[in-house]
């Protein structure tokens, strides 16, 4: 059942929270429940979607090993929106297919996120969810700040984009649920596997909106970015901008 909206109008948008990846890079940590300021990353990414408005259900992906855990962890925080847990895919793209065939009929709208992004703000992905229901589908993503070099198969450099036109993906990414079924059926058609849902949409030929985000919703792949993290968090309560 679809928590109420504050304001009074009903929530539109389901959110699936991609957690069954193999964290290959975080050398044996699991990063998942690896802590940051004592919460746990992806109660912390379920944390911050709890908080919007917009959205009135959430279904976590995650590894099968990973599911009793979890449940555990849920009883201990407030994350009452989180509706059911399933089991991922084989690839990203078969593990968010899985969340969306779990969302409910009272929803318009999808936001896809990466559980490895515990400090996104609430106010990002609401404003992503509103970009979505401008244009059918909107992502989040940063301005790129360093040079972006192309290199060949003996990585030498042969190209110099235009800096000024380049963004950092980030999630949430939102679709309608009808625009991201229509892009899933034509991939599945094709044989075409995506670990971008925004590139998912490109080879629909749909076009999505890119919506600026925040620079400190990193995505946790490898050790360091818990130190990252953490030195993040504590700039924010610093600031009085965050609470650990």
């Amino acid at each position: 059942m679809f928590a109420g909206r504050r304001g009074g109008s009903a929530p539109d948008t389901s959110a699936v929270v991609v957690a069954a990846g193999s964290a290959a890079r975080m050398e044996g940590i699991d990063k998942q429940f690896a802590l940051i300021g004592d919460i746990p990353v992806l109660i912390r990414s379920l944390m911050a979607i709890e908080s919007c408005p917009s959205i009135g259900e959430v279904i976590v992906v995650t590894r099968e090993e990973s599911i009793p855990l979890l449940h555990q962890l849920l009883s201990g925080y407030p994350v009452n929106k989180v509706r059911t847990i399933v089991t991922g895919g084989e690839t990203r793209q078969q593990s968010v297919l899985k969340g969306f065939g779990q969302t409910g009929g009272q929803s318009r709208f999808v936001a896809i996120h990466d559980g490895a992004r515990p400090l996104v703000w609430p106010a990002d992905i609401e404003a992503c969810i509103a970009a979505a229901r401008q244009t059918g589908a909107a992502a989040l993503g940063v301005p790129v700040k360093e040079t972006i070099k192309q290199v060949d198969g003996q990585g030498r450099i042969v190209r110099t984009p235009d800096r000024g036109s380049l963004y950092a993906a980030q999630t949430p990414q939102v679709f309608s649920k009808a625009a991201y079924g229509a892009a899933v059926e034509k991939a599945l058609a094709a044989g075409m596997e995506f670990t971008d849902d925004c590139q998912l949409m490109e080879f629909a030929g749909l076009p999505v909106q890119m919506v600026k985000g925040s620079y400190d919703n990193i995505k946790i792949t490898t050790p360091e970015d818990l130190a990252v993290a953490a030195g993040l968090l504590d700039y924010r309560c610093e600031w009085g901008e965050g609470l650990k």
